[in-house]
């Protein structure tokens, strides 16, 4: 499959025909978008694709903020550099959308990955089943990513508990500190599973915990028989990610909207 085909199958699959990512998630089509809504205030509420064009464009725009503000949400427009119209990061600016960092679409066949890969001398990697675990994943992103992870906690600890065949949670422990941690989320009746975190405390990074967290949940993967995997890269990922067999499809920027 050449880089089109796949772009077109990650779009129709995981975008266009978007199922729920969690509990209390549902996706509702409205206005020539593909949006999720979730009644968990950690749950996330965005725009996951949208068949737009110059003369519907500013419309939906502005159909969507209001349909959110209304909601009382705050609310994600995940964009994609393949998306029409081509302005439509400009018109999002208009309409008080302001955007976060931009991250590599990237994508890879589970074939073409190494699964030998294992961690570094020091490291063991440890699933995250429960409340205990989850605390741990949450201090390691903290640490990692510098931001707070009470949310992503919240969520993850409620997929764990009501949907935990379509998550892979894992922590990278140095003794009995976490010092990385990651996840994979399956998307159900796709091709696609999605890989999120990764982030690695600052003193433990370059030793190739990263790569291991990798080939683990590509491991995972094909005993589930998913064909490709999918990941929103950084610039400090994406190289590594590049030398392990995956292919940069698009650019995604995720635009947020604050009531």
């Amino acid at each position: 499959m050449d880089r089109d085909e796949l772009l077109a199958l990650f779009d129709r699959q995981t975008r266009r025909n978007a199922r729920p990512d969690g509990p209390g998630a549902r996706i509702e089509r409205a206005d020539g978008v593909v949006r999720q809504v979730c009644a968990a205030e950690h749950g996330w509420h965005g725009i996951l694709w949208s068949g737009l064009d110059e003369g519907t464009a500013d419309g939906a725009v502005r159909a969507q903020v209001e349909h959110f503000t209304a909601l009382g949400r705050e609310f994600e427009w995940k964009l994609y550099s393949h998306d029409r119209p081509a302005d439509l990061a400009g018109r999002l600016r208009a309409a008080g959308f302001v955007p976060e960092p931009a991250e590599a679409l990237m994508v890879a066949p589970v074939s073409a990955l190494s699964p030998d890969t294992g961690p570094p001398e020091g490291i063991r990697l440890q699933p995250v089943t429960d409340a205990a675990g989850v605390a741990l994943m949450t201090e390691a992103h903290e640490q990692a990513f510098g931001t707070p992870g009470r949310r992503l906690g919240e969520r993850v600890l409620e997929q764990l508990e009501r949907e935990p065949d379509r998550l892979v949670a894992v922590l990278a422990m140095a003794g009995d500190r976490p010092v990385s941690s990651a996840r994979m989320e399956f998307c159900p009746g796709t091709d696609f599973a999605g890989l999120w975190g990764g982030g690695t405390v600052p003193e433990w990074r370059g030793r190739g915990i990263y790569r291991a967290l990798i080939a683990h949940r590509a491991r995972i993967a094909a005993e589930h028989g998913i064909r490709y995997l999918q990941v929103d890269a950084s610039d400090q990922s994406r190289p590594i990610l590049e030398r392990l067999g995956f292919t940069a499809l698009s650019v995604t920027t995720p635009w947020l909207y604050r009531p």
